[in-house]
């Protein structure tokens, strides 16, 4: 389990809430009506219906400790609705890649929400890392395996 702040938008908050709330309120039940339905097969240390129960029995506690341990420690960023001048956590950001001209709608994040090929980066990315603090108008140069992107910084939104 990780000691550090864990930074999330309140979307994100609520998503752990809920999913939190399913396993408790549901698949505890069903996985412990699976371990009483496998126990009926017979003898335990040859029964892969039971064993498989059990294996799923420990990834549904081990996920609901992990989500309690994230809701913990959890700093929820508010998106303000002040002016947005510089990139920040919770920034809805239009970058423009100079090499190609097109443009994309990114999200800034905390590492535990980032989801790319949903628009999601986090703030802990190479792409997130260069344009945070940034204002509309400034370019951005990001390392990557192959070399260099550039990107200039369209608008913000909070």
């Amino acid at each position: 389990m990780t000691n550090s702040e864990v930074v999330l938008t309140s979307e994100g908050y609520k998503k752990l809430l809920d999913e939190l709330d399913y396993l408790v309120k549901k698949r505890r039940r069903e996985v412990a009506e699976r371990i009483k339905e496998s126990i009926e097969f017979g003898e335990l240390a040859e029964n892969p219906e039971y064993n498989d129960a059990k294996n799923e029995q420990a990834f549904v506690e081990g996920r609901i400790a992990q989500i309690n341990d994230l809701l913990a420690k959890a700093k929820v960023i508010r998106r303000r609705s002040a002016k947005a001048d510089k990139v920040a956590l919770g920034s809805r950001v239009t970058l423009r890649d100079l090499e190609t001209g097109e443009e994309e709608d990114y999200l800034l994040v905390g590492s535990v929400e980032a989801d790319p090929s949903n628009h999601r980066i986090s703030n802990e990315s190479p792409v997130g890392k260069a344009i945070i603090g940034k204002k509309p108008g400034e370019t951005v140069k990001v390392e990557v395996p192959t070399g260099y992107l550039e990107y200039e910084i369209i608008r913000i939104k909070k």
